[in-house]
């Protein structure tokens, strides 16, 4: 006789506001990240619809971070495509983690969680995976994580657009962010692989930080995948 877990019995609808839940802490920090973008897209020059576009077909905060930038510097649309391309490198990183959970997935749910797949979005979900297995309806809990990323992502961007002049700028609103993903990730690094994967990547992203086009993110999340490798490996 087999038994299901709790999770595993539970409809599409809780486990979708399971999602939603488990990511609220990080929208904590994500909506000030929000504000902050929205005032400087509108600073940068970008239209209004541009800027709330932006954050519906590209939802991507570094990417839109560093969009603003060479735009108020005036750089050619070619180099500025480039450079997101590059920044965003750690996606394929986070689709070969995650691929293994969601490969039995139909197409179109493929497509739509590859959509929401961003930094946050991919935290939760793992973390949930890895707790819980892909069995069920899982799916559906990456779902509510990612929406309501979204949701936040696109009122903050609102926000910012309309209300960001208004934030004092020696406020330091951009820190929360950092924060909740240390909140985040810190439970999470139970054995010396992770923790050692972690502390490497941190490592590295601090000594190549002036590397130009954010090619230190791609660094030290390579260091830190080889180094927690090498862990694995060692008796």
């Amino acid at each position: 006789m087999t038994t299901s877990s709790p999770a595993e019995s539970l409809t599409n609808r809780q486990q979708f506001w399971r999602g939603v839940r488990g990511v609220l802490p990080i929208l904590l920090g994500v909506f000030p990240f929000g504000m902050i973008y929205g005032a400087l897209a509108r600073q940068s020059g970008i239209s209004v619809p541009a800027a709330q576009a932006m954050s519906s077909i590209v939802f991507a905060g570094s990417a839109q971070f560093i969009t603003t930038q060479l735009v108020r510097l005036a750089t050619p649309g070619i180099m500025i495509v480039l450079t997101i391309a590059v920044v965003n490198l750690r996606h394929a990183l986070y689709s070969a983690s995650i691929a293994g959970f969601v490969q039995n997935l139909p197409s179109h749910w493929k497509l739509i969680l590859a959509y929401l797949l961003t930094d946050e979005a991919y935290a939760v979900a793992i973390t949930n995976y890895n707790r819980e297995g892909a069995q069920g309806n899982q799916h559906w809990f990456f779902l509510g994580a990612g929406l309501g990323l979204w949701s936040c992502w696109q009122l903050s961007t609102f926000m910012g657009i309309f209300l960001g002049t208004l934030i004092p700028p020696h406020w330091p609103l951009d820190f929360a962010l950092p924060l909740t993903f240390i909140a985040l990730v810190v439970p999470n690094l139970k054995d010396s692989a992770a923790t050692t994967a972690a502390l490497v990547g941190g490592i590295v992203a601090i000594l190549t930080f002036s590397l130009p086009y954010r090619l230190g993110l791609i660094v030290a999340a390579l260091a830190g995948i080889l180094a927690g490798l090498w862990m694995e490996k060692t008796p």
